[in-house]
């Protein structure tokens, strides 16, 4: 009798095992083809657009730099083919060479005359110190323009938005305004050539843990590529903002400059039966 008891309790048990184990989920031919092709196209996709963007830099290069060389001293004239990435190579020779140059007092010297020719130009003179003023800045070794990504309330309280700084805020802007200011850029998606520029409170910024290169990759994907949180774990358990922190005051007017808030629900007129 106890045996048969047994024999029942295993096979009942079995039967709960066997009910409880997760069904595994068999792919059919086509379903496996289809996976295989998308995992191809991951594959080969990046690689392949990155080679030809590179491909056809390196053309639009050697297309304006290679025609500059005597025909005497193109290597190209002596060979049956052609030099792929030929005038890549001499234009970053050459501005080295001149890099190297303008280091050197003769160098300093026709620099500072070819500005003052420059600077004495009507309309050039204009484009001139706003092109240098702003290679210097994001070149410079120094510079912190475009190397931290920040989370920004925009377009309105309760949406984020990222931002790259630019730098400090100085001058006139700065002057007229109470709080210490930050220069960001809020690119746009898939071109983030494009964007605003704003100047926040610096308080009002969320330093991002995300590389810039990161923020950019996010940025361009539409949300689709999202970076990791590089926070240790105890911090990225504490939430440094709120959408609903401003939901429960609006401003009434503004009055010298200082918004007047209440409580939401509480405006002149509101509660009353029309």
């Amino acid at each position: 009798m106890s045996i048969f008891k047994k024999k029942i309790t295993g096979g009942l048990e079995g039967e709960a095992n066997s009910a409880s184990a997760p069904k595994v989920r068999v792919l059919t031919l086509g379903q496996r083809v289809r996976a295989y092709f998308f995992a191809g196209i991951l594959v080969i996709a990046p690689i392949s657009i990155t080679l030809y963007l590179a491909w056809l830099f390196i053309g639009f290069v050697d297309s304006r730099v290679t025609p500059l060389l005597p025909i005497k001293y193109n290597p190209e004239t002596y060979l049956p083919f052609a030099l792929p990435g030929l005038g890549l190579v001499i234009l970053v020779f050459s501005l080295i060479t001149i890099g190297a140059l303008a280091a050197g007092f003769m160098g300093r010297l026709w620099t500072r005359f070819s500005e003052r020719m420059l600077t004495r130009m009507p309309v050039i003179r204009n484009v001139y110190s706003a092109v240098k003023q702003i290679l210097e800045t994001v070149l410079a070794d120094h510079s912190k323009a475009f190397r931290e990504a920040v989370m920004v309330e925009y377009p309105r309280r309760g949406i984020w938005a990222i931002a790259f700084i630019t730098g400090r805020t100085e001058g006139e802007i700065q002057n007229l305004t109470e709080e210490e200011c930050i220069n960001i850029f809020i690119p746009t998606t898939p071109n983030p050539t494009s964007g605003f520029l704003l100047f926040v409170p610096k308080k009002d910024l969320i330093p991002l843990s995300m590389k810039v290169d990161e923020a950019i990759k996010m940025v361009i994907s539409g949300g689709i590529i999202t970076p990791p949180d590089h926070r240790p774990l105890n911090q990225q358990e504490i939430p440094l903002a709120s959408a609903h922190t401003y939901e429960d005051v609006d401003i009434l007017r503004e009055k010298d400059r200082e918004p007047v808030l209440v409580t939401k629900g509480l405006r002149p007129g509101d509660g009353i039966d029309t």
